[in-house]
């Protein structure tokens, strides 16, 4: 059995995607402060410190993801109301991003494994309407950077390099094959 350290409903539903057996308990870390130099970097810290944190109240294995937004050096966190949803997208409109998402298993404290994955994606060139349409959704809420690819988000993306589910919250084949390998899941057809 897998913890999942998450409330994201993405993970979730990655998860039983590569299918398998897991229950969710969310971390209570706080986020803010956590200071790093690269995207990469600060996706794995906070990644390790919910994992972390939930692996030492249970004793199975933990998998902790976070998800960050970088663009030109500034990392794009969940907004936190219209305002900021507004500025996030207007960053990222006409231009080209960064979203890593690092990813921590673990159990009674130890990292049994951690990696990154990193996709760019290009964005197209929003027009206010498109914003405040956009915000009127109310999807960008909790998101990093503001937009979901896999929902009405996803309108505004022109292209993507590298892993797509990775942008959805979980480099799904990174996290398979490091599951795998730690014999956490297993190819079977039921």
């Amino acid at each position: 059995m897998l913890i999942l350290a998450s409330k994201s409903p993405r993970r979730k539903e990655l998860l039983k995607l590569i299918g398998v057996d897991f229950t969710v308990e969310a971390s209570n870390v706080n986020e803010q402060g956590i200071l790093a130099t690269t995207s990469s970097e600060l996706a794995i810290k906070l990644a390790t410190l919910k994992g972390i944190e939930v692996s030492r109240k249970n004793p199975h294995p933990v998998l902790a993801a976070d998800t960050v937004v970088e663009i030109h050096g500034e990392f794009l966190g969940k907004p936190q109301d219209e305002k900021q949803a507004i500025e996030m997208l207007k960053k990222l409109s006409g231009r080209s991003h960064n979203v890593v998402t690092g990813v921590v298993i673990c159990q009674r404290g130890k990292i049994l494994d951690s990696f990154s994955e990193l996709t760019k994606v290009y964005f197209k060139e929003l027009t206010d309407q498109e914003i405040n349409w956009y915000i009127k959704t109310k999807d960008p809420f909790d998101k990093a950077g503001g937009y979901g690819i896999q929902t009405q988000g996803g309108i505004f993306v022109e292209k993507i390099e590298g892993c797509y589910f990775n942008v959805v919250g979980l480099p799904f084949s990174k996290t398979a094959n490091s599951l795998r390998k730690l014999g956490l899941y297993k190819l079977e057809v039921n």
